[in-house]
């Protein structure tokens, strides 16, 4: 069944950085998009991400007008730039996004393919992507033989707090990573709140890389044995961790990531999350295929998974425009993008095997 340029639809699973990325592409090539998003509200406290120049323009093939650029380049917080990316999505006439959805499975044949969500609705479009992170739904049905992400043996620790709530004087560069002990430290600046790269307004974020408490993780059931299952939010870590970070943190790190540290642990502006990898076999099916975290889980050591998701959903668009069918496309997709995919993951691999040796055994 061969759909013509701008009569094509599709699914789009997950509304995350990948997600809205791969949407605003879609609809480049004229294709209808439904997103389906199972959660009201985003967040991810402190992660920062490398934005290239015009990343907003290759996207959605136009080109910005006004002077600020709606996603600036270089380092910026996680939340800015999905809200930056939503907000676009949200002006899309062609993008309709949907939240909370939540799909409980995916399926194709030779017309279309379709979601089933948890109120028994089944939507059908011409082609699904999942795009719906490490715990992706879709990713069983790509890869039935490989369908999950597996605990790495570590967590990072992340938070965010503005310059203006310490005292310490500027580190001298805009980045740290520091090594102490069993412990990593990512610090960085980010722009504040309001844009700002001054000294003083800026935001400082720092993720801290932990493989000492993955006991803590299982009693949580953030990971449950080699599956990372969900991100430890404040209300679920004890009162003795945030006891226990803030001493070490006294030890070992210097100012002014230690204050912004103790900062964010007084304030419990601090979460968890479990590092999980995926090394992909497969990208694609006939009719569905994977992006970002879905499709290929880094450590975040690498500093590249932003980069690799937005290459993911050009490299989709473009082949997409290139080859009259869906199973055409989606297996020129999988050619381009598996092996870089696979190089990322396996470049993480490299630092989570040095750095936590032992640390995913149960």
């Amino acid at each position: 069944m061969t759909h013509q340029y701008g009569s094509r639809t599709a699914i789009v699973v997950g509304a995350s950085l990948s997600g809205l990325m791969t949407a605003l592409t879609l609809s480049r090539t004229g294709t209808r998009v439904t997103m389906l998003e199972r959660s009201a509200n985003k967040s991810r406290t402190g992660a920062a991400l490398p934005v290239r120049d015009g990343l907003l323009e290759r996207l959605t093939g136009r080109r910005q007008t006004g002077g600020t650029a709606v996603v600036p380049s270089g380092a910026q917080a996680w939340a800015d730039v999905h809200a930056a990316l939503r907000a676009t999505v949200l002006t899309d006439p062609r993008i309709r996004l949907r939240a909370p959805v939540t799909v409980t499975s995916v399926g194709e044949d030779e017309q279309s393919a379709w979601a089933r969500t948890g109120t028994g609705e089944t939507l059908r479009a011409t082609l699904l992507v999942g795009a719906d992170g490490h715990g992706s739904v879709v990713r069983p049905h790509v890869s039935p033989e490989a369908p999950r992400a597996t605990f790495s043996g570590y967590v990072i620790w992340l938070g965010l707090v503005g310059e203006a709530s310490i005292a310490s004087r500027p580190w001298p560069c805009d980045l740290a990573i520091l090594y102490e002990e069993d412990y990593c430290l990512n610090a960085y600046y980010l722009p504040g709140a309001d844009g700002s790269t001054s000294p003083g307004r800026r935001r400082i974020g720092w993720g801290w890389y932990d493989a000492g408490h993955n006991d803590l993780l299982r009693t949580s059931e953030a990971v449950v044995g080699d599956v990372v299952r969900r991100t430890l939010r404040p209300e679920r870590m004890p009162d003795t961790l945030f006891e226990e970070l803030a001493d070490t943190a006294r030890r070992l790190w210097p100012a002014p990531w230690r204050e912004a540290i103790l900062h964010g642990l007084s304030e419990r502006a601090v979460i968890g999350t479990p590092i999980g990898e995926y090394l992909p076999n497969r990208l694609a099916t006939e009719r569905v295929c994977l992006v970002g975290d879905a499709a290929h889980l880094p450590s975040p050591m690498t500093g590249s998974g932003f980069a690799a998701s937005s290459e993911d959903a050009l490299a989709l668009a473009e082949a997409l425009e290139l080859h009259g069918s869906v199973s055409e496309a989606l297996r020129s997709y999988e050619s381009t993008r598996l092996q870089p995919a696979r190089r990322l993951v396996r470049s993480g691999q490299s630092f989570s095997h040095s750095f936590a040796p032992y640390g995913a055994a149960q």
